[in-house]
């Protein structure tokens, strides 16, 4: 299963990556909902989320906890809101969105559209904030 997650991961297609290790990637969305919205992606390449073993599941989030927390030093936002929804793509991922309210991570809203220099700027922000 060859997915546009899979060919990121692989390099093959470009990315504004914030964060990745060994079993984990974490790249701003190109149809953000916030300034600073990204996904988190095992490279497992695996279809559902909870089809993925319980210590890649589990690592999916310790590795998103960390992505999170420079997301809030960099954003301005009440919260980081998580959602997995796992039908835009058939490669398990997680959405992190910074939110001030429930409706900020309503998929059906309109995106940013954002310039190629703001994503630069929005991935260097956050990558400094990852400890």
């Amino acid at each position: 299963m060859s997915t546009v997650f899979s060919k990121i991961i692989k390099r093959e297609i470009p990315a504004h990556i914030v964060a990745e290790d060994d079993n984990y990637i974490a790249f701003l969305d190109i149809n953000p909902l916030a300034k600073g919205h990204t996904l988190i992606v095992p490279k497992m390449e695996v279809n559902y989320v909870f089809d993925l073993p319980p210590d890649v599941l589990s690592g999916l989030f310790v590795f998103a906890q960390k992505v999170a927390k420079a997301i809030d030093k960099f954003s301005d936002a009440e919260r980081i809101g998580v959602a997995v929804i796992g039908l835009e793509v058939p490669h398990a991922h997680i959405h992190l969105v910074p939110i001030n309210g429930l409706f900020d991570i309503d998929f059906s809203k309109p995106k940013l559209m954002l310039n190629p220099e703001e994503l630069v700027e929005i991935t260097e922000k956050i990558i400094s904030f990852v400890e």
